[in-house]
């Protein structure tokens, strides 16, 4: 339950919101927004879809904790769940491809955090830049705590969390709880 987390008393950030671009470490150009991608928190058919072909290419091994779903008819269940009211999301986009997507899902009085990055695109830093441009849209939004699980042998999502902030609130399973406060907007 959201109200027994600790959080920690040491902000995370700030950070930068969307959108924003940079070169990922192969050469790439990646530009990170917000989804939905227009002021109206309307989103185009070829982004959602875009979004399906992301989560439809996902390896299964890159799945952890039964997401993302398999199957296309449950991708498109869950996404449109975690797209709806009161999240908060961002897309990384290869040119036309979705390269990774996060999410800020409501619990509560804090936010669940969960980040996806296609495999062809995973150790070129879209992680970090996802990461943080999720926290600065959130914390420009009002989000202001933020919860994740991990699995503890997931050292890379361990280490991305640490990185950009938080800090592990609860060991006693084989996943991790871990939470952010965050820093008022930049």
């Amino acid at each position: 339950m959201s109200g027994d987390r600790v959080y920690p008393d040491e902000p995370a950030g700030p950070f930068e919101a969307p959108p924003l671009s940079f070169e990922d470490r192969e050469g790439r150009g990646i530009e990170i927004r917000p989804y939905p991608a227009d002021a109206d928190g309307e989103s185009g058919e070829d982004e959602f879809e875009a979004l399906i072909e992301m989560y439809t290419a996902f390896d299964p091994e890159d799945r952890a904790q039964g997401i993302p779903p398999s199957r296309e008819s449950d991708v498109r269940s869950w996404l449109e769940t975690i797209l709806g009211d009161g999240g908060y999301n961002v897309v990384a986009w290869d040119g036309e491809t979705v390269a990774g997507h996060a999410t800020l899902v409501p619990d509560g009085d804090a936010y669940e955090l969960a980040i996806f990055v296609l495999q062809a695109y995973q150790g070129a830093g879209i992680g970090t830049h996802l990461m943080e441009a999720l926290l600065g849209h959130g914390a420009v939004n009002g989000v202001d705590r933020v919860w994740l699980t991990v699995e503890r042998w997931n050292r890379a999502a361990v280490g991305l969390y640490k990185k950009v902030g938080f800090e592990t609130s609860d060991a006693e399973s084989f996943e991790l709880e871990m939470t952010a406060q965050l820093a008022d907007p930049a």
